[in-house]
């Protein structure tokens, strides 16, 4: 009896031990998010399957953290990996895949500024701020707009906030890692106020990017007013090897009632960029051209978070539009997109 309270009372104390260890130690995380999606032709889906499917939301499990190693210096890291093993995907090869990259890198702090040398979302593609109501969803913002990337192989700047006001920020691909391309890749942004309207009512922000064979500029804008988000976003699209280019736009309003967060967003594009153009065809069988490019996308939906962990949400997209084949405006194959879902973070 005394053998069994003593070994009882050695692994109470191990186990303290061991969990005050891990508090002190790397931040462990993760997100499973699923939804049921019916879509008339799967454009935008994440999958790119029609009718009804199960769509993986980017479900994902991570570590990140970091350590002071004198004064005004730290260390910071992070690891992360797309989780596929709920739903069916599989590689070029048709090989099931389970794990995908996402964000991870190392990186220093110091009161001069932030670097980060790995993997990560181009500071253009974080200038968005809070402003896609439905991001990571079919109905993300990158199905319309183009330079929304995440690379690898390179180096992040971010400053100090500068006469407390604005932050500049710049991402530089190395050359090397990248073979065949023939211009230097790197985004830069400024952005004032606050993404998460916390600390301040507003965000504003403007970016410029020569990554993924395009270059763009964009400028963000979102306030908050009481419980309602107002937001808008302009961006101007050029391909680096063909003829090419257009502009977008976003606008959009988000409304607390108590509790219930309800969206809607309108989206006009004639760049060509986006995820939605580049996978549909027109009425009569047509692959997407790029020129003279029309599409209009309307978001309505909700979102409820039930705990602290735990999100539930619906919405419906609809995308519409036309291009031009030879001398001949074409109208795109409409795509009717309504999904329901469940996120849970741990």
């Amino acid at each position: 009896m005394k053998k069994t309270l003593i070994s009882a009372s050695v692994a109470s104390v191990l186990t303290l031990v061991s969990f005050a260890t891990l508090a002190e130690g790397p931040s462990f995380y993760g997100r499973l998010d699923l939804a049921v999606t019916n879509s008339d032709n799967g454009s935008t889906t994440q999958n790119g399957k029609e009718g009804t499917v199960l769509e993986n939301n980017f479900s994902n499990l991570g570590v990140k953290g970091s350590e002071k190693i004198s004064d005004g210096v730290e260390i910071l890291y992070q690891m992360e990996f797309q989780v596929e093993n709920t739903t069916q995907t599989k590689d070029s090869s048709g090989d099931e895949v389970t794990f995908k990259s996402r964000n991870t890198f190392l990186g220093l702090k110091t009161n001069a500024g932030t670097v980060l040398v790995g993997r990560n979302d181009t500071v253009f593609k974080q200038s968005e701020g809070g402003i896609d109501l439905f991001g990571n969803f079919n109905a993300d913002i990158d199905r319309l707009i183009g330079g929304q990337d995440r690379k690898a192989d390179g180096i992040w700047y971010y400053s100090p906030v500068i006469g407390g006001l604005v932050t500049l920020n710049a991402t530089y691909l190395m050359d090397d890692n990248y073979e065949g391309s023939d211009e230097d890749q790197y985004a830069l942004s400024a952005t004032i106020g606050d993404k998460g309207l916390k600390a301040q009512n507003y965000y504003l922000a403007a970016a410029y990017n020569t990554i993924g064979g395009i270059d763009a500029y964009r400028g963000v804008a979102q306030v908050k007013l009481g419980d309602f988000k107002l937001g808008g976003l302009f961006q101007n699209t050029e391909s680096q090897t063909t003829a090419q280019e257009g502009d977008s736009f976003f606008v959009n309003v988000s409304y607390d009632l108590n509790g219930v967060n309800l969206k809607a967003e309108y989206g006009q594009d004639d760049a060509g960029f986006g995820k939605y153009y580049k996978s549909i065809g027109d009425v009569n069988g047509n692959a997407a051209t790029g020129l003279d490019v029309d599409v209009t996308n309307i978001t309505v939906g909700a979102d409820y978070r039930i705990s602290k962990s735990t999100l539930v949400y619906g919405h419906y997209a609809m995308y519409e539009g036309e291009h031009k084949v030879g001398t001949a405006t074409v109208d795109l194959e409409d795509d009717n997109v309504f999904t329901l879902g469940a996120r849970y973070d741990f």
